[in-house]
């Protein structure tokens, strides 16, 4: 796996390629829902970006179907409408292949996946996220090596230096990454000066307008905590303030524990957010597109997400009203120069694929058109690979300028909890911070509760 310090670099890395030019493209996030099986058309135009090289002789092509899970069901999001693009031009340049889509939400994504990893049925391509989540099937030997695949019409130098090392085990690469992203806080500017706010520096001023928003008559913030990773997320930037990086690798180290000072402090912040009414009623029946769209159709003032979201920001109603902050200081603590990183939810290919070969050819070609059209679609923020283009020249709102110029402060930070942790113990932690939302708990028996919960998954 990479190194902490590594990953620095390959962030800042990511932006440089991304806020100059390079080659190829990118596009990142791991957002989305719905849960509708789709089928790729044939009615898009012809690609002007090759991935495969197509059979010159047209002998009679064996018909072939290719399942497609992936996490891009929303159809207003920019990413959706490139899938489609994409599928629709490699089925008309390749007549006999067929991929049929199964777009689902994040958190359905993930248990439809671990039902069919049981039974060995995993889709000839799914979404897997990087480093502890994708672990397990990796040593279920449920994915295929991409090692070949990847150095195929120069796929691999697309992607950002260090990048692929979070999806490789034993020297073999298992996914291919759709982005490279940081935590961040968007608002809708003009809802701040109707609530007579500002920007808040520290958490406790971030309290303080979520109040006077409240007060207002202002949906303070969205979150989408049906798909529970969304409260775990922000939560976490709670805690590398607290604490600062590497709390997570401390407590796997038996350095440290749960019940650490660090962590009671940030489930208490936490906490002091919700009850301050931070979140929409019913915060955990929305799930991440529900929640979102809540920011993205003005009825909420803040929204904390990765940088991913910046693309579905930009095609909404709310485009050129949204500025971006870092995550604030919590109790004077911590440095708003490290952030959650994000690299993001990766396609990896099922080694039982009856059609293994034919996959790999899509994928690539898949891959390599991903930055090209990512970028014309306004989702180009935020991806695992080189994007080729100006930003600006071509029409990328101010709003994504500024994220693109955050991601050149970035001097640290840490991953999610499930992307740290056993599957167990992440159960216990997302299950126990969802909780969080229903009702107050003693901050210090929420912290008995992780540390139960990693002593029994040790």
């Amino acid at each position: 796996m990479i190194k902490q310090s590594n990953l620095i670099k390959l962030v800042l890395a990511g932006v440089l390629a991304a806020s100059l030019t390079a080659c190829g493209s990118n596009n990142g996030g791991n957002n989305a829902s719905g849960g509708e099986t789709e089928t790729g058309t044939n009615n898009a135009a012809k690609t002007n970006n090759g991935g495969t090289n197509a059979p010159a002789e047209e002998t009679k092509a064996e018909n072939v179907t290719i399942t497609f899970q992936n996490i891009y069901p929303d159809p207003t999001d920019p990413k959706n409408g490139m899938l489609k693009k994409i599928v629709a031009d490699y089925e008309k340049e390749h007549p006999n292949v067929k991929i049929e889509l199964d777009s689902l939400n994040t958190d359905q994504q993930k248990l439809k996946l671990k039902t069919q990893a049981a039974s060995k049925e995993v889709p000839d391509i799914t979404i897997v996220n990087p480093a502890a989540q994708m672990q397990p099937f990796v040593e279920a030997n449920l994915f295929a090596p991409l090692n070949d695949m990847v150095e195929q019409n120069g796929l691999k130098d697309t992607f950002q230096e260090g990048i692929l090392d979070w999806y490789t085990f034993d020297n073999n690469l298992y996914a291919l990454p759709d982005g490279n992203n940081i935590g961040l806080v968007y608002y809708n500017k003009e809802l701040f000066e109707q609530g007579g706010v500002k920007v808040p520096t520290t958490f406790e001023e971030m309290v303080d307008v979520v109040k006077a928003l409240k007060a207002k008559g202002i949906q303070p913030m969205a979150i989408g905590e049906k798909d529970s990773w969304t409260g775990s997320f922000l939560f976490m930037n709670i805690l590398l303030r607290t604490n600062g990086p590497g709390f997570l690798k401390d407590v796997a180290a038996g350095t440290k524990t749960f019940e650490d000072p660090a962590f009671v402090d940030a489930v208490e912040a936490f906490q002091n957010l919700v009850q301050a009414g931070a979140f929409q009623e019913g915060a955990t029946s929305f799930d991440y597109n529900a929640g979102e769209n809540l920011f993205k159709t003005g009825k909420a003032a803040m929204y904390y997400m990765g940088s991913w979201a910046t693309g579905g920001i930009e095609t909404s109603s709310v485009n050129g009203k949204v500025g971006v902050f870092k995550f604030p200081t919590v109790g004077g603590k911590g440095n708003p120069n490290e952030f959650m990183l994000a690299p993001g939810s990766a396609f990896a290919i099922s080694a039982n694929s009856k059609h293994l070969q034919e996959t790999k050819d899509f994928l690539n070609y898949f891959m390599l058109n991903f930055p090209k059209e990512a970028f014309a679609v306004k989702g180009a923020v935020g991806l695992a690979q080189k994007v080729e283009g100006d930003f600006k020249a071509a029409g990328y709102s101010d709003m994504a300028m500024e994220v693109l110029g955050l991601f050149k402060e970035v001097q640290g930070g840490d991953l999610s909890f499930d992307n740290t942790m056993n599957p167990g113990t992440s159960q216990g932690h997302l299950t126990s911070i969802q909780n969080l939302f229903v009702q107050k708990k003693d901050s210090a028996e929420v912290a008995k509760e992780h540390q139960a919960a990693f002593e029994s998954n040790k």
